[in-house]
């Protein structure tokens, strides 16, 4: 097992809660929202805190609003550091709308995006057109990834249709299954209008899909961060991280904020 190298401190300071899994890593992912972020703030990020990330997903329809030279550059620039890049599911309902999955998919490769994510949060999707993205997306050597929830809270589908659903995607190439958060973290997926899980729904969802790992959770929110490191360790998957809070998820995941520090020194009494 690799672990993120040290610097000076830690020769000093262990972390309260544990080492992080290093990247290349399959658990433990951050995903960032990006909403727009110029070449140079990426470029600064990225040697400050590139260790810490493994998605970059250029939100929503983002993608179709830079000019084509700065849009390659950045993606060659973030997949310099080793990080996978994806234009947002919502840029991808689109596509499907207007019947171009395929050309989507070619402009995405030629761009040179690693990943594809497939959802349906405010689109109607069909079982079999999202089997068909997803198999395609696989088959032209993207790595998938898939949203199960709709934007607004009150349309989601019942969590054991949710849960049906994460199984099949995963049984069709699906890398990992995205839960539904957007970048408030307020009244959509398991969230209520202030932010927190809808225990039931979470506690019911668990029970159905029985391992974790196989989520990436859009947890804008600090608290919401905290609960998810508290209930499943350092190295859940978390999505929906804005870009200058990077280091600050990175500190709560380890033990080197006040919250989960407690939560190491109670562990320890």
């Amino acid at each position: 097992m690799i672990y993120l190298k040290s610097n000076i401190w830690r020769d000093l300071i262990t972390f309260p809660l544990g080492d992080r899994l290093a990247r290349p890593r399959v658990q433990g992912l951050t995903m960032i929202l990006d909403k727009g972020v110029g070449l140079g703030e990426t470029r600064d990020l990225l040697n400050t805190s590139g260790e810490y990330v493994d998605l970059i997903k250029l939100g929503f329809g983002t993608t179709a609003l830079y000019k084509d030279n700065i849009l390659e550059e950045k993606i060659e620039l973030v997949k310099s550091y080793g990080i996978d890049i994806y234009p947002g599911g919502t840029f991808l309902e689109v596509a499907l709308l207007q019947n171009k999955l395929e050309e989507f998919l070619y402009l995405a490769k030629s761009l040179g995006f690693t990943c594809i994510e497939v959802s349906d949060g405010t689109i109607s999707l069909s079982p079999e057109v999202r089997e068909r993205a997803i198999v395609r997306a696989g088959d032209m050597g993207f790595k998938v990834l898939t949203e199960v929830g709709k934007k607004v809270g009150e349309c989601n589908p019942p969590v054991p249709v949710m849960a049906e659903m994460i199984k099949t995607d995963l049984k069709n190439g699906a890398f990992r299954v995205i839960l539904e958060g957007r970048e408030s973290g307020i009244n959509v997926g398991l969230y209520d209008q202030h932010g927190n899980f809808i225990k039931d729904d979470l506690d019911m969802l668990l029970a159905e899909i029985e391992d974790p790992r196989i989520i990436i959770w859009e947890a804008p929110q600090k608290d919401q961060q905290l609960e998810l490191i508290n209930r499943f360790g350092p190295n859940v998957n978390l999505g929906n991280i804005a870009p200058d809070e990077i280091m600050a998820l990175e500190a709560l995941r380890v033990g080197l904020r006040a919250d989960t520090l407690k939560t190491a020194i109670d562990k320890n009494k």
